[in-house]
């Protein structure tokens, strides 16, 4: 990896408030000083672009900002739909109990029932709210998505100066708190962005089967070339699929020609599964996964003629 990316990865894996994000961004700056940040929307973002995404053949992003310390894992089976809607379930459930606790406790204490129950799925509300979106920072940030930073990172370093001419590349902020960067993103050059390729690079650390999912406009103007690109390595498998092979949320689903990447675990049961993120166990850190990225990108470079 770069210099840039190990210090990254060592001293900057918390990005979560406003704080945190602007001594960050500044650090970024002073290593990348053509690197401008395009502020604005509700709630206000700060994206990080470098390049033009006007004139680009391609625009590579991830986001930087990071999440809340979870006590479970943000686990994710993009080809398994009904599992993962499974466990976003069970994740709720100790939320339900709790509003369900609160209610019989309220009526007891005398308040008029339907006063009680709305009290408490609004207090059950805030708390899932706290421990989601506004508690302590997680201090590791290892796949997700400190990793998407250094995938940035190794692209800007390692590109020749000839490539790097037909790329743009944005690090989004507010995507832990509902994709907000890359709405704004992605409104602001509506125009620009309406066939463009868009290639997002979220939680690419920890796996060794790389998953690209395709929206059918980039499978068509694209597909071919991502093929022959990322075609497997000797410890590397990859996951080429349409958008209705798999699903994957992250900002590219803002874009209309758009590719999703991440790593992936593999098991019989479930498939291609993602587990760690959010949680004190996401340090996995993989650099054969960054120098199968790289190389990808730079085939795919020469090979895709939009």
């Amino acid at each position: 990896m770069t210099e840039l990316s190990r210090e990254i990865l060592r001293d900057w894996q918390v990005r979560k408030t406003k704080e945190q994000k602007s001594r960050f961004i500044a650090f970024l700056q002073e290593r990348l000083p053509a690197l401008r940040i395009e502020e604005g929307g509700l709630p206000r973002c700060r994206n990080l672009v470098l390049g033009d995404p006007e004139s680009a053949d391609v625009v590579f992003s991830a986001h930087y900002d990071t999440c809340a310390r979870l006590p479970f894992p943000n686990f994710i089976t993009p080809r398994n739909l009904v599992i993962y809607l499974l466990y976003q379930l069970l994740i709720l459930l100790p939320f339900f109990a709790l509003a369900a606790l609160l209610s019989i406790l309220l009526i007891r204490l005398g308040v008029y029932a339907p006063l009680a129950f709305m009290l408490s799925w609004l207090l059950a509300m805030a708390a899932l709210l706290y421990v989601f979106l506004f508690g302590p920072a997680n201090p590791h940030t290892a796949n997700d998505n400190t990793s998407g930073v250094l995938m940035l990172c190794e692209l800007i370093g390692t590109l020749s100066e000839e490539e790097r001419a037909r790329c743009a590349f944005v690090f989004f902020d507010h995507e832990e708190t509902g994709l907000f960067g890359s709405s704004r993103f992605a409104s602001q050059h509506r125009k620009a962005m309406k066939d463009r390729l868009l290639i997002n690079f979220d939680c690419v650390s920890d796996g060794d089967d790389i998953l690209f999912v395709q929206s059918g406009k980039a499978k068509r103007r694209a597909g071919d070339a991502l093929a022959e690109a990322f075609a497997p390595s000797a410890d590397k498998r990859t996951v080429i699929t349409g958008p209705l092979g798999a699903f994957y949320p992250s900002d590219q689903v803002n874009f209309r020609c758009d590719v999703g990447v991440a790593a992936m675990q593999r098991s019989r049961l479930l498939g291609l599964y993602m587990s760690r993120i959010h949680t004190a166990r996401d340090t996995v850190c993989d650099e054969r996964n960054f120098s199968f990225l790289v190389e990808g990108v730079r085939r795919f470079l020469r090979l895709y003629r939009p």
